[in-house]
């Protein structure tokens, strides 16, 4: 049995641990996160920065042990991402609500979203969860199975909690995948410098 693989980031620049050690993990244990910790990453999301601090996010979940709610968000899954999903500790649909509270069009909802995704992320991996988001579901099959009014919320992205577990309890092409090196592109390949 392989050791669990932690993919650190390998940086040309100093860059705080807790973003080093954050990655996209799709091995996870038996183990169940507790209500109060998911609390704690869902409380982490809700200080994300917004327009107009707006918190345009609605994020609905199911622990696995819930077993019917599970496989409700579970179905939704591009066939893709259902074998490894199918172990994570808890399955979420993150949701952009469209409008601020007065009605009035949110352009800027996607980007807050995702902001609060990323610090949900962040707390997670301070608590040793690994998350892995996901943007490969069925976006009309997630609207009926979730009852969602599109005209106020939109599922934007999945995130596939749990904790840690080995490599190779996965079949491929997904191991091949968990052992992968992580890399980024190089900052000129993104950045101009005015």
């Amino acid at each position: 049995m392989e050791s669990i693989n932690i993919k650190k980031a390998t940086t040309d620049h100093p860059i705080h641990e807790l973003i080093c050690s954050r990655w996209s993990a799709r091995s996870f244990s038996e183990k169940a996160i507790w209500q109060e910790d998911l609390e704690t990453l869902l409380a982490a999301a809700s200080w994300a920065f917004s327009a107009n601090n707006g918190q345009p996010w609605r994020y609905v979940y199911a622990h696995h042990s819930d077993t019917e709610a599970f496989q409700k968000i579970w179905s939704c899954l591009m066939p893709g991402n259902q074998p490894w999903c199918a172990n994570a500790a808890v399955l979420m649909v993150s949701l952009m609500r469209k409008q601020f509270d007065n009605g009035k069009p949110n352009a800027t909802a996607m980007h807050d979203l995702g902001a609060a995704n990323a610090t949900l992320m962040l707390q997670a991996i301070s608590m040793s969860i690994y998350g892995h988001p996901m943007a490969g579901f069925d976006r009309e099959k997630t609207i009926e199975a979730l009852g969602l009014d599109t005209d106020l919320v939109e599922p934007v992205a999945f995130i596939a909690l749990g904790y840690l577990d080995e490599a190779d309890k996965l079949e491929e092409p997904f191991k091949t995948r968990e052992l992968t090196p992580r890399t980024r592109k190089s900052l000129g390949e993104f950045t101009e410098r005015l």
